[in-house]
């Protein structure tokens, strides 16, 4: 089978100027392509790289591809910019793996996701939206709990969210959610801090998906308030400790894994997704975000907990493609 791999690579991708410092964040290294590749290679398939943006649209309409392994992030700060590929991709009518482009652009929009989220009864913290400055003042903090996480609403791994961004006031709140909005170009979310373990859930497969691992985030250092930030995931070998199997009451667990499964058959997901919680005090999951196009590098999260749970990262890669090929039995070949 001859797969074209969908991908942005950092150096491929031209800033516009006053760019945020993290612009680049979510896009990835030619290590994580040649670590696909190399996957997708010795399951006996030959491989083309279609590169993302222009040169995606010149490289598909040239190449003949049975598949196309999609890992790109999309161009631009659009909340649909994860669906621009898959959109191509339906349009010439050549099947892809993971989520389709309705589900990535409804992912993509946090606000968007939690009010569905909270719609299949699925527990997620309480947030308000500010889409511009002329609504930092009229926003309904009034009813808003602190302290509070300041985030981009487009925006995922962790770009925007930065250890300045937790908010312990209103006044400290539309400060921060200024900030953002001049950096990010786009509506801002102060979301609800719940002060408990941060834990993340990697799931594989359709019909049902299978949770391969729940990992918790355990700060080296003990602080009141520990934040996933950007500055964090940059330095996740000296910051942190990866828990997984997560050691967390058998209740919390099995509430993780049944609000796991409503968000990710509920937003359509396909063949793998990262989904990310808080768990209270009290031992309630709180659901934050799902990432229905999780990294597939050696530092993302997903990879980890694959690896502390006994597989390789060739099998992680593999199962994903293997997913997607059930749900297009014509790709198959003799």
């Amino acid at each position: 089978m001859r797969i074209g791999l969908s991908c942005d690579l950092k150096e491929a991708v031209t800033l516009e100027p006053g760019s945020p410092e993290d612009a680049a964040e979510e896009y990835d290294s030619s290590t994580t392509i040649e670590i696909i590749v190399a996957a997708l290679e010795a399951k006996g398939h030959s491989v083309v790289v279609l590169g993302g943006g222009r040169e995606f649209l010149d490289n598909i309409r040239r190449e003949k591809v049975d598949i196309v392994f999609n890992i790109a992030e999309g161009r631009g700060s659009y909340r649909s910019r994860e669906a621009q590929v898959p959109a191509v991709l339906e349009m010439l009518d050549i099947p892809y793996t993971g989520s389709d482009p309705q589900c990535l652009a409804i992912c993509l929009d946090k606000p968007l996701t939690k009010k569905l989220a909270a719609g299949f009864g699925v527990s997620t913290p309480e947030w308000l939206t500010v889409n511009n400055k002329q609504e930092l003042l009229q926003a309904g903090w009034e009813g808003m709990p602190f302290p509070a996480i300041i985030k981009p609403a487009y925006e995922g791994s962790s770009k925007g969210i930065r250890l300045t961004s937790l908010a312990h006031d209103m006044k400290q709140a539309q400060r921060e959610v200024g900030r953002v909005l001049d950096l990010y170009r786009q509506p801002v979310m102060v979301e609800q801090f719940i002060d408990g373990d941060e834990v993340t859930v990697g799931m594989v497969g359709n019909s049902p998906p299978e949770i391969i691992g729940m990992m918790r985030i355990i700060p080296r250092k003990k602080e009141s308030h520990f934040i996933y930030s950007l500055e964090v995931k940059r330095d996740y070998v000296n910051l942190v400790d990866y828990e997984c199997p997560a050691r967390l009451s058998q209740n919390v667990l099995d509430k993780m894994a049944a609000a796991s499964l409503k968000v990710f058959q509920g937003l359509g997901c396909r063949d793998f997704a990262r989904l990310d919680f808080r768990i209270s005090p009290d031992g309630v999951p709180y659901f934050l975000e799902v990432n229905p196009l999780p990294g597939l590098g050696t530092y993302s999260d997903l990879v980890i907990m694959a690896i502390k749970m006994g597989w390789t990262h060739e099998k992680l890669v593999g199962a994903v493609f293997d997913a997607a090929l059930e749900r297009c039995p014509q790709c198959l070949v003799e």
